[in-house]
Order: C-alpha cells, then structure tokens, then sequence
C-alpha cells in the first residue's frame, strides 16, 4: 500500500489572472462550517484524482463576498502533490429563460387581462348606479316652466307621479340598486383572489429569476503531482452575512432545589450557500475587533489656528489612507487570529453526544456542536443545542412591600460547568410552567448568577401605617417632629422554610438642621455590610431584614422614626 503524505498548508498567491493551464472543475460538497459573531468561516471538500504533472482544479459557483484574504488551502491523500498557487476571479452569470419562467410570464399576463375585464365590469357597474341615483332625483324633484303655458306646450307645472306610480319607482330602484351591489361584492371579492394570485406568481418568478445577473467567484487551485494518486483538497474561506447568539432555558425543580440549564446557539445563514449535513462549530471569537486594542493618541488643547486650503485637502486624504490601512490590518488581524485550523486527517466524533464539545482558548471559546446540522441559506434562526447542566440553586424571595406587598421569587446558582454562559436571551420555567424571559449576562464558569422567577402567593406581606403624628418641640427655639411607625407582616404559607429579604425606606436628610432618628429596631440591633445581622443598613438609607420562616410562621416587625427640624423651615419630601 502506499504510504499517506499529508501535504502542509500552502500560503495564498493570489494572480490577477489565470494561469495557462486548463482547470476542472472539482465536485466539492461544504463538510464544516465555524459560525461566529458576523462572519462564517467554511470548510469545502472536493475528492480528485492526480496524474503526474501539473494540473488546476477549480471550485466554482462560491460566493460573490467571500473574503480573498482569508483563503486556505491544504490537502491529504496518496498522492504526491504541492499546492502552487491559489486564483480567485469573480464570475457573472447571465439570466436565460426557461420553460417554467414562461409558463409563469403567461400566467400573470392571464391574471392581468382577467383583472383589467374585471375592472371595466365595476366601472360599468358604478355608472349604472349614478344613472338610477340621477333618475330618482330627477322624478322627486319639482320641475317648472314659464308662466301661461302647461306641461304640453311648454308652460304651467309638470304634474307629479302618483302614488302607484311612486311605488314602481321605488320598486325598480331597490331592485336594480340591490342587484348591482350584490355584483360589486362579488367584483370585489373576485378582484382580490386575482391579485393574491398574481402577486404568489410574481414571487416565484422573481425567485426563478433570481439568478439572472448574479455574480459568484471561482478559485482555483494549481496543483503539481510528482506520482499518481488520490487527494483531498480542502478549501477554506470566510463568507459574511452568518451570525450566532446564545440562548437558555432555565428550568427551576423546586423540590430537588436546582436549576435545570439548557443551553442553545440560534444560528443564522444568510451566506447564499445552503449548509447540509455539516459540522457546525460555534466561536465566540469577535475577528471584527482586530487582533489588539486601539492605540491612544495625545489629547493636545491649544489655541485654534485657521488651517491653509491645501493643508486641509493633504490631511483629509492622509486620514483616508490611515482608515483604508486600519480596515486592511483588521482583515490581515482576522486571517492569522480566527483562520481556520489547517487540515489534518477528519477526526471521528461520538454520536452518542448529547452537548458540545467546549475547547477554551486564551482569548475565546468554541463549540463544537456534536450532530451534523442542516441550515438552509434563507437567514432563518435555527436552534441548535450546546450543552445542559444540572446547577443547586439557593432560593430567596425579595419584597419591597412599600411598593407592592408581594412577594419574589429569586435562585441564585453558580455555574460549575466548563461552558461560559455568554449573554442572551433567556426563557424561565418554574417545574413546567413557563415564567418569563430575560436576558443572561455573561457568567463565567465557577461564577453566581441570578434566576428571577416572578411572585409567589405562597408568602404573604402585608404593610400598614400604624400611627403619624407630629408635635411642636423645644422652649426657646421651636421645632417640629413628626413620628411615622409602620407594621409589616410576612406569613408563610408553604410547607419547607424559606428565606424572605425585604427593604424598607428611611429617609435620609440632606441638611444640618434635619435630624433622622430610627426608634425601631433599635440602632444597637441594626447591622453594617462589614457586621451583617438580621437587619442592616445601606449605604442609601434603606433597611433590609434577612428572615428565615419557618413553614406556617408569621413574623410582625415594627419601624418607626421621626424626623425632626425648626418650625420655620419649610421642609420637602414629608409624607
């Protein structure tokens, strides 16, 4: 047997013109694509045969935006060969009619002559109506003619229709006028089936015609076998117009208190190449970004001076070349940092996988989805699984109930899985029934992150204000002090004990003269962020008690303050 030789990557010599050698084209089929933010970057096969010699081999029919930059080619077979050189020429392809373009062309001139027939029937149809409307007024009206003659010879007033003959009128009218209303319903009715028709035609002749002036590029391949044998050509390139983001659900098991975490890309392939029975690799590498971070230039102030006409045009095209040669560094940046690993020898995967295979770089992540994926290039979502996990979840209901007395639920999670969970749309589910969606932020592995799962009447929160009073204080220098107290009551109706975190305002004073003092709970059982207790105080003022109910227990905390200032001082925010 002859011993496989792999051949190396070649580096891309790009010609602005084909070599002499005649190409074939290759029968190639696209075997993997890597998807990520903005682009795509595929992988396409094709199977030849070598003589000895040099020969060219032509992949036809690619896409018009494909990036000639990041172009890689690389091969592995039995056959002795070295890649030459690589040749892209963009193609155009002329629109010649078939049978069904004009079965579809004579279908709608049809639809047209029927609506044009259409068309005259209803304006037939509307002067007869304004000849009856007219034949009416004109019977109901009062007609008169010159004094000294009658209706005979010119003169005197016509005689009216009697009553019988009023009848007739009214009879014929109704019924002519109904007829022709019944008709325009059905003119109508007829007008639209004919345009939703012409309208279905038009769209799939402009679908067959699609092709007609469209251009799409060939890259060639120029290829020198030493000895006979087969060889596999892959060819590699970035395509725009494919894109990828994350998406969750979040599945809550109450009683086994954990968080059920499917995690899912919606895929999109808007690349004008359909993508059948491929492997899908998801990247969350961003190459629009450039391969390293933006220089900062000097921030100079000084005083404006008017710049001479000449000197304005040299600097405005000095800043063209400097952002044409920006672009082109961020292409170059793309091909060495997101190119395509070159070929080796197609590993086999498991078919038994239920999630992708992570493989975590030093500046990104991949996915590489476990079963071949079909998408079709028509820029639909597709949703494709990457991973589950299984996470325990701390749960924690909150409430601010001077808002609205009722009652949070919140899991908090951490992520213990080797999988970022990058930001994304997220649906919650509580057991089987589905809560809300949201959105993720990027939670790292070994991170906490928070489920937000709506309210819950399973914990009850009650909250009244049970006294407010102001008195006058002080002999010498009057004051005012005004004493609020409130009762929240929090009952728990469930049957495990949970944990309840609630906040309650104090207010806060912005002036001197304007003394806050807290009476309950005291200031001695209240807590700092360094000495945490049941009950502790923000930085912004605000109280948060911390309770742990019992199943069926109900807790009362009190609050009470006043607030304190001199009587002659108008002061805001009272309630």
């Amino acid at each position: 047997m002859k011993t496989l030789r792999a051949l190396l990557p070649c580096s891309l010599l790009l010609f602005s013109s084909l070599p002499a050698l005649r190409a074939a084209p290759a029968d190639s089929h696209i075997s993997a694509v890597t998807v990520y933010a903005d682009r795509a970057v595929v992988t396409r096969i094709a199977t030849v045969d070598l003589a000895a010699g040099e020969q060219a081999v032509a992949f036809e029919r690619l896409p018009a935006a494909l990036l000639d930059q990041s172009l890689q080619v690389s091969g592995r077979g039995t056959a002795a060969a070295t890649i030459l050189d690589v040749n892209t020429q963009t193609a155009y392809i002329d629109f010649v009619p078939n049978a069904r373009v004009q079965e579809l062309e004579d279908q709608i001139r049809g639809l047209q002559k029927q609506q044009r027939t259409l068309d005259d029937r209803a304006q037939i149809l509307n002067e007869q109506r304004e000849f009856v409307k007219r034949m009416l007024q004109s019977a109901t009206g009062s007609v008169i003619y010159p004094l000294g003659a009658d209706a005979a010879h010119g003169g005197g007033t016509a005689a009216r229709p009697t009553l019988d003959e009023w009848q007739k009128l009214y009879v014929y009218s109704e019924d002519t006028l109904g007829k022709i209303a019944t008709e325009q319903q059905s003119l109508d009715s007829q007008r639209e089936d004919v345009k939703g028709k012409q309208a279905a035609l038009e769209q799939q002749l402009n679908e067959l015609r699609g092709a007609g002036g469209k251009s799409y590029k060939t890259v060639t391949v120029r290829l020198a076998a030493t000895t006979p044998g087969r060889l596999e050509v892959a060819l590699r390139y970035a395509v725009p117009g494919a894109s990828w983001a994350p998406s969750y659900d979040a599945r809550l098991r109450v009683a086994e208190r954990a968080v059920e975490l499917a995690y899912f890309g919606l895929v999109r392939n808007g690349t004008g190449e359909d993508w059948n029975d491929i492997a899908l690799t998801l990247s969350t590498a961003r190459p629009n970004l450039g391969g390293g971070a933006p220089e900062l230039r000097p921030w100079i102030v000084d005083v404006m001076r008017p710049r001479p006409a000449v000197l304005s045009e040299a600097m405005d095209e000095r800043r063209a070349t400097m952002k044409a040669a920006k672009a082109e560094g961020q292409v170059q940046a793309f091909n060495l940092a997101a190119g395509a690993p070159a070929m080796g020898e197609l590993e086999e995967k498991d078919a038994g996988m239920l999630v992708a295979m992570v493989e975590t770089g030093a500046t990104s992540a991949t996915f590489k989805v476990p079963v071949t994926v079909t998408l079709a290039a028509n820029n639909t979502v597709q949703k494709v699984p990457i991973a589950t996990a299984k996470l325990a979840a701390n749960l924690q209901y909150q409430a601010t109930p001077k808002m609205m007395e009722t009652a949070f639920l919140s899991a908090y999670a951490f992520n213990n899985s080797e999988y970022p969970l990058l930001a994304g749309l997220m649906n919650t589910f509580l057991d089987d029934t589905f809560i809300a969606s949201s959105r993720l932020k990027t939670v790292m592995p070994g991170e906490k992150f928070e489920l937000q799962l709506g309210a819950d009447e399973g914990i009850a929160i009650k909250r009244k204000l049970v006294n407010r009073f102001g008195e006058d204080t002080g002999l010498v220098s009057k004051g005012r002090r005004v004493t609020y107290e409130y009762l929240v009551t929090l009952t728990n109706n469930k049957k495990t004990a949970e944990r309840v975190v609630f906040k309650e305002p104090v207010p806060v004073s912005r002036h001197e003269k304007i003394v806050v003092t807290l009476l309950a709970p005291a200031e001695s059982a209240v807590g700092t962020k360094e000495n945490p207790k049941e009950v502790t105080r923000e930085e912004d003022g605000k109280l948060v008690w911390r309770l742990d109910l019992k199943p069926g227990e109900k807790r009362e905390i009190p609050l009470k303050f006043s607030v304190e200032y001199p009587a002659d001082l108008n002061v805001a925010g009272l309630e």
